[in-house]
């Protein structure tokens, strides 16, 4: 999607000081008062505004007068169980008096499910401590969807800690949804138990979404329902027929805050275009990533290129790197090194060898053999002159190597991160049993998460990987019985994805390829929180595809994964 000037985006620039890098690894205190200030770069994110949809309603064209005054606040490094990460935003700072804090409805704004000290999302520890700090009355608890059911009881603080068990458990906001008036399935059984879900509203339980690094989406929610697409759309898919086309990310992602602001906030009225605009503007400037690893240090040094400011430079377009057609823009195939930030840190584990060094004769050691006879060989040395005495003779000590030197605990570390990166990108997987994957079988991570340096996939991609299988459900989700009303097949899951979109049987359990950066920021992963940590992530894809990761595979890709 071209790049073009967001209407009201306010391009300040700023200076980073050198006291921020220092906390996030990059700096020395001595560097703090002779290194010039970094600056940083005041990167346009939003598309081209796209075609109009036949779907999708126009929004009106917003004054600058229309915005709230600009209060920007510095970015800071903030702290998670993998060292620390960073949001930058292209408007220089994050603009504290955007509506994307203002509270509405019910009390919540934005902010309420997107916090920066999330990665710009929710995360259990941090609810357990806005519960604990409002006795349960935090705005983001309430019953239309922060419950397991609407109809739980929460007078009590006890039942206010049982209605709210899967968010202060699992971070995981309740979605209710109808079966499509459509669908090619029938809903013939439902297990809730929280005894609420039926065909006239599922309750599905997924993570918020970062409200970040949105420059690098080509699809909107889990399952894809804000995309708007039509003929006269502004990006359609190569070598798909019949064409099939979207609207702008951005035209999605306005459409997602009006939404978000009548449901989630539970708003008598919907949000003024002016709100939209600053909303969706602010959003997209933010870039956050891992900045510092507890174990490797900053991650931006030795030659490394992690990091939030890295990140809100790279490039993006619809249909970069695509996996089946190839780069949109260039025509070049898809290249399966996707990850390229961290190859400076490769082979930091080996020892670095030292010069050799004579040994020093030992003590009580046998006086050397007398000297040769003078006038040929073996013959003595020639007297010394008169008036000076005789020096001894030296004899040559022997050489012996020093051991080489072992490296450090943090080059081992880079080495680690190193290692997981060039796995992401190379390590075979055999990807079957997929739904929605139309690619050569034979692959990698970076089939899927393909936009460099980001983890995205550059065109809309759902996929069915198994989270929502009966067989991994867990006793706190529902379970759905979905009947293939022509064959009679029946499929049993926690979550039908994007076939409550749809209304089609071949999507259910489809879910869109996430972006990767910031990750520990966000824990736990997949759309249902269904592993708790990076290392359980790592092991479901090594049984899931029986890749065969050794155990050290198995912790360098972890440890790659935690530095994004």
């Amino acid at each position: 999607m071209p790049h073009t000037p967001r209407h009201p985006i306010r391009l300040a620039l700023l200076a980073l000081p050198a006291a921020l890098l220092a906390a996030c690894g990059g700096g020395t205190d001595q560097a703090q008062s002779s290194a010039p200030p970094v600056q940083l770069a005041a990167t346009v994110v939003s598309s081209e505004p796209a075609q109009p949809v036949q779907s999708l309603q126009s929004v009106p064209a917003v004054s600058l007068d229309a915005l709230p005054p600009t209060v920007l606040a510095a970015p800071a490094p903030q702290t998670n169980a993998d060292g620390a990460a960073l949001t930058v935003s292209a408007d220089g700072g994050i603009d504290t008096s955007n509506p994307f804090f203002k509270p509405l409805g019910n009390g919540r704004s934005c902010a309420s499910c997107h916090s920066e000290g999330a990665g710009w999302s929710v995360t259990p520890s941090l609810l357990q401590q806005r519960f604990a700090q409002s006795s349960g009355t935090d705005p983001i608890f309430r019953l239309v969807d922060g419950a397991t059911s609407p109809l739980a009881a929460s007078a009590t603080i006890d039942q206010k800690r049982l209605a709210y068990s899967m968010l202060l458990t699992k971070g995981l906001i309740r979605v209710g949804i109808a079966l499509p008036a459509n669908a090619e399935f029938t809903l013939a059984s439902v297990d809730d138990p929280y005894g609420y879900a039926s065909a006239k509203e599922l309750s599905l339980f997924r993570r918020p979404l970062p409200s970040a690094n949105l420059k690098f989406l080509s699809t909107v929610m889990w399952d894809g329902r804000e995309m708007q697409t039509g003929a006269n759309a502004a990006n359609c898919l190569l070598a798909v027929q019949p064409a099939l086309c979207y609207a702008s990310v951005d035209s999605s992602l306005l459409s997602q805050a009006s939404d978000a602001v009548r449901g989630h906030a539970e708003a008598a009225q919907a949000l003024s275009a002016a709100d939209q605009r600053a909303i969706v503007n602010f959003e997209s400037a933010l870039f956050t990533a891992q900045q510092t690893s507890s174990a490797a240090g900053s991650l931006t040094d030795a030659g490394a290129l992690g990091g939030a400011l890295a990140l809100s430079n790279t490039a993006f377009y619809f249909g970069i790197n695509d996996l089946v057609a190839g780069d949109y823009r260039t025509q070049a195939p898809f290249n399966r090194n996707v990850m390229t930030m961290f190859a400076a840190w490769r082979n930091l584990d080996a020892p670095a060898p030292q010069a050799a060094q004579a040994i020093p004769p030992a003590q009580n050691a046998p006086p050397p053999p007398p000297p040769p006879p003078a006038g040929g060989r073996g013959a003595p040395p020639p007297p010394p002159p008169p008036g000076q005495p005789a020096q001894p003779v030296q004899p040559v000590q022997p050489v012996q190597p020093v051991p080489p030197a072992q490296p450090s605990a943090i080059n081992l570390a880079r080495a680690s991160i190193a290692r997981g990166e060039a796995l992401f990108n190379n390590r075979p997987i055999n990807i079957t049993r997929v739904a929605g994957f139309n690619a050569p079988q034979r692959g990698s991570c970076a089939s899927c998460h393909s936009t460099p340096n980001a983890g995205s996939h550059s065109v809309p991609l759902l996929l069915d990987i198994g989270i929502a299988d009966a067989r991994l459900r867990t006793p706190d989700l529902p379970l759905y019985t979905l009947r293939n009303t022509a064959t009679g097949e029946t499929i049993e899951t926690t979550d039908p994805g994007q076939a409550l979109v749809t209304g089609r049987w071949r999507d259910v359990g489809k879910m869109k390829v996430p972006t990767l950066r910031g990750l520990s920021a966000r824990a736990p992963y997949f759309h249902n929180g269904a592993q708790s940590d990076l290392a359980g992530v790592v092991r479901f894809y090594d049984r899931r595809f029986q890749i065969g990761l050794t155990q050290q595979e198995m912790a360098d890709l972890t440890a790659f994964l935690k530095a994004l």
